[in-house]
């Protein structure tokens, strides 16, 4: 209420003394007032800013004739400032992405001491896989369960050709130390795979090994369609009748993968 017009020091009542002071002051809450403003949501900036103009204001008495003079001073604050806080917004942004690359290693830590000796191994293995094309795995729980897979054979030679025959792979977290469970889905007239999908292979039983893997498995599995074993069986009328009768044994072998009837037994289509 001292004052009208801003732009009008001579306006200020009192004597010349005082009206130096007045002017000064007048002079200085202008550009505060203007300086300030684009603070207004930052305390800490603020009070720096005022502090820093008051301290420049006294320290260079200012007159109206150097009111110019000061606004050069003040201009040179607002670019050191602004500088400055650019400087601390790219700090903060820089802990911030170091705050969260170091919560995803911590993460990713976790999740590794978590897994059991098994599945670091059974992950080894998988990726390491080389299977022929007629052999493919897929995880129906999708890969964060890679203990639980499935893997389906499609002969491309043999008795079985054209046929597609599904087996189903759980592996214990004691892995390689035990062998995987393994049984065969599709219902398949073999001599080496029962009618309840239990299969017969040395290297699933007594010839395991922990230094095999899931892709010495997978291929022994693909050996059976290739050359079943009549020797070692799990389906005895089916072994029978590939030693004493091959062709009747691939006939048998056509009609129940085409959906038909051997003997008393049905099966489903699967070729």
């Amino acid at each position: 209420h001292l004052y009208r017009d801003d732009n009008d020091a001579t306006k200020l009542q009192g004597d010349d003394e005082e009206g130096d002071d007045i002017t000064k002051l007048h002079c200085l809450i202008r550009y505060l007032i203007k300086g300030v403003s684009d603070f207004s949501s930052e305390s800490a900036y603020r009070e720096s800013y005022v502090r820093s103009l008051l301290v420049e204001a006294y320290q260079n008495p200012i007159t109206r004739e150097e009111d110019e003079r000061f606004h050069r001073r003040r201009c040179d604050l607002d670019l050191r400032f602004d500088q400055t806080r650019t400087m601390i917004g790219l700090f903060k942004v820089k802990e911030k992405q170091k705050e969260e690359s170091q919560n995803t290693n911590r993460r990713g830590a976790s999740s590794v001491k978590k897994q059991s000796a098994g599945e670091l191994r059974l992950h080894k293995d998988i990726s390491e896989l080389n299977l022929p094309k007629s052999c493919k795995i897929s995880f129906p729980n999708g890969k964060n369960d890679l203990m639980n897979f499935e893997v389906t054979i499609k002969p491309d030679e043999g008795y079985y050709v054209n046929g597609k025959f599904v087996f189903t792979f759980l592996v214990s977290n004691v892995y390689p130390h035990e062998a995987p469970k393994v049984k065969c889905k599709t219902k398949v007239y073999h001599p080496n795979i029962d009618l309840e999908g239990n299969v017969c292979l040395n290297i699933l039983r007594e010839d395991w090994k922990p230094v095999l893997n899931i892709n010495t498995v997978i291929y022994g599995l693909f050996h059976l369609f290739t050359e079943p074993n009549y020797e070692d069986p799990l389906n005895h009328e089916a072994a029978e009748v590939l030693r004493d009768n091959p062709r009747t044994f691939e006939s048998n072998v056509r009609r129940a993968m085409m959906g038909g009837q051997v003997g008393q037994t049905s099966f489903a289509r699967c070729i």
